[in-house]
């Protein structure tokens, strides 16, 4: 099992099929897992194909710790709510900066 970042930022979470020379790589049973804050929402995305230049970080998960999270989880509506309100959070602070 395998958590694979992304160069737009998301972490999908799944089990390794394949890989080529290129990084290329095939997971099954994937989800989209969202953080924000101490909470995350999983969105099942099932066979994933990534292209190898958009992999910025691959790792394995310990399936003895994976369980052991110390963040709660909620479900994906509420999950994209929050994820939407700290973008145009952010989105605020870059405009105020901008500005000054």
């Amino acid at each position: 099992k395998l958590l694979v970042v992304l160069r737009d930022g998301r972490k999908l979470i799944g089990v390794l099929r394949s890989f080529d020379q290129f990084a290329n790589l095939v997971l099954q049973d994937t989800i989209e897992r969202i953080y924000v804050g101490d909470a995350y929402g999983d969105i099942p995305r099932g066979i994933f194909i990534i292209r190898g230049e958009n992999v910025v970080l691959l790792g394995e998960i310990d399936l003895d710790k994976e369980d052991e999270l110390p963040l709660r989880q909620v479900p994906v509506e509420e999950i994209l709510l929050a994820q939407r309100e700290e973008m145009e959070a952010r989105q605020k602070r870059e405009k105020l900066k901008n500005k000054l």
